[in-house]
């Protein structure tokens, strides 16, 4: 069980970090706060936890209402992962950068057809469809670094992919729709509670879609073909026999094996979650590294030379990172986040889950700078 504790009568929080991890106190008052809610019954903290908006990231709350704040502006944000047929060995790493620098550009296929195939309704976002979005989003080519588990299916000579994407517009419109009269909680039975939960499984739908569509893009890019591993949201809403689940910056621990990823610069980790990890988890573990300084802090911590920026250019591994966006170089830059091994220490000294595979990044796909067309390429 984890650090469980009770304030003022709130709901039971439970903490699945130890004392070594990087939990900022802004993110346990956070989780006091949304205890605190009337209809809330449980509130569970994962070791990348960290403030966020309308309340921490890196936390499953059940209540007996949906709050769409707690769910946040790119519901269906999620992760992807997909084996390549193509040899890690035979990847030159500028050659492959080079490449995937084009999936960072409009998708430019068949975008009616891709949601015609997934009996997706059209949307005002559309456009959007293929494309990796801001923030800490990325395409990233991957090779295995160790293979814990034998029986885990991950062929240790193959190059993996691994995608994290969302909704992109479709998230925000939706939470804007819900907030723009205050954080008000909807029954699930309501018309207002209806109406939200199609629009947030449709965005849920799109978001799978839009990780596919990218993976298909990088392995037309390196010339292959990419079979899915594992995905997962990591922003939505499940109903439960006792409430409605949401999880924000959490990843399920009952649907399969989870990629826990670190920062651009570290290793990420393929877990299979454990059937006999605690309920007080509620059905959840980490997504991610968590953040460890917010995006303003890093805008003059790091890059503010050109060697610096060079430096954030490559990883440890000796891999590429093409992001041509100056600020977000530095907000995601990889001292922004926590220590993704004490993420997964904590997941394994909890009980929660349990490693079968890492992966070091070969080539991270963020931004480019795309020029502007002259004057005579508009007419």
């Amino acid at each position: 069980m984890g650090n469980s504790h009770r304030v003022d009568g709130r709901a039971p929080i439970h903490g699945y970090y130890s004392s070594s991890s990087w939990i900022e106190g802004a993110a346990v008052r956070q989780l006091e706060t949304v205890a605190a809610i009337s209809g809330v019954r449980a509130v569970a903290g994962m070791p990348d936890l960290h403030p966020g908006k309308f309340g921490p990231v890196g936390c499953a709350i059940l209540a007996d209402h949906i709050h769409p704040a707690f769910v946040g502006s790119d519901a269906g944000c999620g992760m992807a992962l997909f084996a390549l047929d193509l040899a890690s060995r035979r990847i030159r790493v500028d050659k492959a950068a080079d490449r995937l620098r084009d999936v960072a550009t409009p998708y430019d296929g068949d975008i009616a057809s891709e949601l015609a195939r997934c009996e997706l309704a059209p949307s005002d976002f559309d456009a959007s469809l293929g494309t990796i979005g801001g923030g800490n989003h990325f395409c990233e080519l991957q090779a295995v670094e160790e293979v814990f588990d034998p029986c885990c299916g991950i062929d240790r000579d193959r190059a993996h992919l691994l995608v994290h994407s969302g909704s992109r517009g479709l998230g925000h419109a939706l939470l804007e729709r819900h907030v723009a009269d205050g954080l008000k909680p909807l029954a699930p039975d309501s018309e207002a509670g209806q109406a939200y939960l199609a629009a947030h499984d449709h965005a849920l739908r799109w978001a799978s879609l839009n990780r596919q569509v990218i993976a298909r893009r990088a392995a037309a890019a390196l010339r292959c073909e990419a079979d899915p591993v594992c995905a997962c949201s990591h922003n939505c809403i499940e109903h439960r026999a006792d409430g409605v689940l949401h999880r924000k910056g959490a990843a399920p621990s009952d649907q399969g094996l989870v990629v826990v990823p670190g920062s651009r610069g570290a290793l990420s980790y393929l877990v299979a979650p454990l059937a006999s990890a605690p309920n007080e988890a509620l059905w959840s573990i980490a997504h991610g590294a968590g953040r460890k300084f917010d995006r303003s802090s890093m805008i003059g911590r790091v890059g503010a030379t050109r060697s610096d920026r060079e430096r954030l250019a490559r990883n440890p591994f000796g891999g590429r990172v093409i992001c041509e966006d100056r600020a977000l170089l530095a907000e995601e830059a990889p001292e922004a986040y926590k220590p993704i091994a004490g993420v997964i220490a904590d997941l394994e000294a909890f009980g929660l889950a349990r490693v079968v595979a890492s992966f070091r990044p070969v080539v991270t796909v963020k931004k480019i700078a795309v020029e502007r067309p002259r004057k005579e390429d508009r007419r």
